[in-house]
């Protein structure tokens, strides 16, 4: 990519994102448009109207609300985020004072290498000589790159440091509050032995928690197959819906000319096109009617006839409940497994059922799968990094050479293709990642986003960052790898890593302008309200749920934010102009999303954090690659000492083993010096055993003696 396209890039990109501001302070100010700029504000019952009319008066907002605002609006699972964001903005400002003025007169000054693949304005290297591809092999300046890279390791361990400690107080805090919340009293059991004969799987359960805790046992909750009960439940709930949308029709219909009104009508075949036409109110009342007492007996078989080897356990003191969540319970491995429960709303009940060795089976199957994904995934990655320049598109697709002789048509290519090429290739997995998450058996939906978050993290790293940064150079100068054999891989290397440092600046431009620009204009989510709120919507609940807010989506967008980190940890010493723009990404991104979690985004779980140490792992993961990332291109580049990069990754990895060691602990289980804290309420342990109900089996007509067999 030549200057002139590297600038048509970012200027078109600022434009992009000018114009998407405006379109927020503009339409954000209209009432109607409330529900899509301000949901989180509107279902806690606060302000919407916007007390001055600057339009960046969002950003004053922003920057001055504090910790605590976020943690009252949008829970700690937020507020660690920005924790992450803010280390990494830090970790760049800290890297760039230093580097920027160190390392760019170095390269500058350094006339060692002649470049002759120039374009005919002589404008290539005018980017390629702020990068050490312009020092010389063997050169004794790269001595200052050396002490780079030490800085930039030690900024990261001192501020990842400063992080976790940071967390760990902020989750305790959370946890110490006066809060009432269910899951501190109740533990999930799991794989349960047989029954003896003549014993119910309740009495079991509960004469075995008696005898290890007699005072603060409170009553167990067997966990049962559930597929039935949701399928009538699902359809009586369709039924209700039905109803209210059609009465609501009718009375809609009903005129000053036309009293009466028109009887909304449909058909009951496939997919309400084909059989017979019936009154959708009279049919709705029918259908309803119909599956009430259907329901309500199958909620006593489920409870009855469809238990499982699994259950809640609730205690009548949280000290006992975290007790027993980090405690061995039998001798072997594969029975009575115990582990902290999740909130109700976390559940997967789907999953509770899965035994110790088909969840153990299932966990390494996904493992080999999703490994031969990254594998195979390599190939078409590869692909699209040839198209970084024009020169290689050129070479791989002969035939359109007349086409990018046209000067616009090539500015625009080498401007957008392959970073829009790459950003689309990424939006298909996440889905596929989450299913395969839940697939090993897990049992809440925070620990299938950890797990998501953490397949996708190192898919996209070494699909992205390692395939197009191997796959572009070696493709790049394939014929150059013919002549010369494998002992030109490490020249090629060194001569081609700074050259894909353009693709990754236009990479990360495009990400924080194109991408926070859409992120706070939320003009998709806008269209697809309006549409349906004037031809879909009837009732006020299907508005409502035509605006309801999303969470932050954690399980894309932290390796996203994370591959940012770790290609701008990686280039940072070898292109160090990349820096300021992975700061203006963190800080840009820090600020947009605080005004997506203090009015738009509602999260969908708390965790209190459990997301940090996977977030600290990966951190130090992306260190440890930019670490051998240096060695290797230092060892291409001949620089005799090179030795002394060997000790950074070991130091890495003592760092995250002390660091998993000393913090770990208390965010795999809660502290018992956290949970005795005195100024809990106390609780209804009652209305905590039924939060835990699912909705199917939740009946005004099911009594205590029916809940009590389950």
């Amino acid at each position: 990519m030549d200057f002139i396209s590297f600038l048509t890039s970012l200027v078109t990109s600022l434009i992009i994102f000018v114009v998407l501001m405006l379109c927020f302070a503009w339409l954000s100010r209209k009432p109607e448009n409330h529900e899509i700029y301000y949901p989180n504000r509107i279902l806690k019952g606060l302000d919407t109207s916007s007390r001055t009319r600057n339009p960046i008066s969002w950003i004053k907002e922003a920057i001055s609300s504090k910790e605590n605002d976020i943690i009252s609006v949008s829970g700690v699972d937020t507020a660690v985020y920005f924790v992450f964001l803010s280390t990494a903005f830090s970790m760049m400002v800290m890297a760039g004072i230093v580097l920027l003025p160190a390392l760019l007169p170095v390269t500058i000054t350094d006339h060692s290498v002649k470049f002759n693949n120039t374009t005919s304005n002589g404008t290539f290297s005018e980017l390629d000589k702020f990068s050490m591809g312009h020092i010389g092999q063997k050169s004794p300046r790269m001595w200052v790159h050396l002490v780079a890279v030490y800085w930039v390791s030690l900024v990261t361990y001192y501020l990842l440091w400063k992080a976790y400690k940071h967390v760990s107080e902020i989750r305790a805090a959370a946890l110490m509050s006066s809060e009432v919340r269910a899951e501190e009293f109740a533990i999930l059991v799991r794989d349960i032995p047989l029954l003896l004969e003549g014993e119910t799987r309740k009495e079991q359960v509960n004469s075995y928690f008696k005898a290890i805790y007699p005072d603060t046992f409170y009553r167990s909750m067997i966990i049962t197959d559930n597929s039935k009960v949701n399928e009538i439940w699902e359809e009586l709930e369709g039924y209700r819906k039905k109803l209210v949308r059609a009465e609501t029709v009718y009375g809609q219909s009903k005129t000053i000319g036309k009293p009466e009104g028109v009887r909304p009508m449909n058909r009951i075949g496939f997919l309400g096109l084909l059989g017979k036409k019936v009154d959708t109110i009279e049919y709705c009342n029918e259908k309803i009617n119909e599956l009430i007492p259907k329901l309500e007996a199958e909620q006593k078989d489920t409870l009855r006839d469809r238990q499982l080897s699994s259950a809640l356990v609730f205690f009548s003191s949280t000290v006992a409940a975290a007790s027993a969540a980090q405690s061995i319970h039998a001798r072997m491995v594969d029975t009575w497994t115990v582990e902290g429960a999740p909130e109700p709303r976390q559940l997967i009940w789907s999953n509770l059922s899965l035994h110790y060795y088909a969840r153990e089976v299932r966990k390494y199957v996904v493992y080999i799968i999703v490994a031969l994904m990254i594998f195979f995934y390599m190939i078409p990655i590869s692909i699209i990094s040839a198209f970084t320049t024009m020169e290689k598109l050129v070479k791989l697709l002969p035939f359109i050479k007349p086409v990018v002789k046209i000067v616009p048509v090539r500015t625009v290519l080498e401007a957008y293709l392959p970073q829009l090429a790459l950003i689309i290739f990424l939006a298909l997995l996440p889905k596929l990642l989450m299913f395969l998450s839940k697939a090993e058996g897990i049992s809440s939906e925070s620990h299938a986003v950890r797990a998501a978050s953490g397949k996708y993290f190192y898919f996209i790293v070494l699909n992205v960052f390692i395939g197009v940064t191997l796959g572009g150079t070696l493709l790049g100068n394939f014929k150059d790898m013919e002549k010369g054999g494998l002992q030109k891989v490490p020249e090629i290397l060194g001569k081609g890593l700074p050259d894909n440092a353009t693709f990754f600046l236009t990479y990360v431009a495009l990400k924080f302008f194109v991408g926070y620009g859409l992120e706070l204009s939320r003009l998709v989510p806008l269209i697809i309200f309006h549409l349906k709120k004037k031809y879909l919507c009837k009732t006020e609940a299907e508005v409502k749920e035509a605006w309801a807010p999303s969470d932050f989506g954690y399980a894309t967008r932290i390796p996203g934010d994370l591959l940012i980190l770790t290609v701008t940890l990686c280039y940072s010493v070898i292109a160090p102009l990349i820096i300021p723009f992975g700061a203006v990404y963190f800080g840009l991104g820090w600020l947009v999303m605080r005004n997506q979690a203090l009015k738009v985004y509602v999260p969908s779980f708390e965790s209190y954090g459990r997301m940090w140490p996977h977030m600290h792992s990966r951190f130090v993961a992306a260190l440890v690659l930019y670490q051998v990332t240096m060695l290797g291109y230092f060892s291409a580049k001949k620089f005799i000492y090179v030795f002394l990069i060997i000790p950074l990754p070991i130091i890495s990895l003592i760092f995250a083993f002390v660091c998993n060691k000393k913090f770990y602990g208390a965010f795999k289980h809660t502290a018992l010096e956290v949970a005795c804290h005195e100024s809990k309420e106390t609780p209804n342990v009652e209305r905590v055993y039924r939060s835990f109900l699912p909705p199917s089996l939740t009946s005004d007509k099911l009594d205590a003696d029916h809940y009590g067999t389950a």
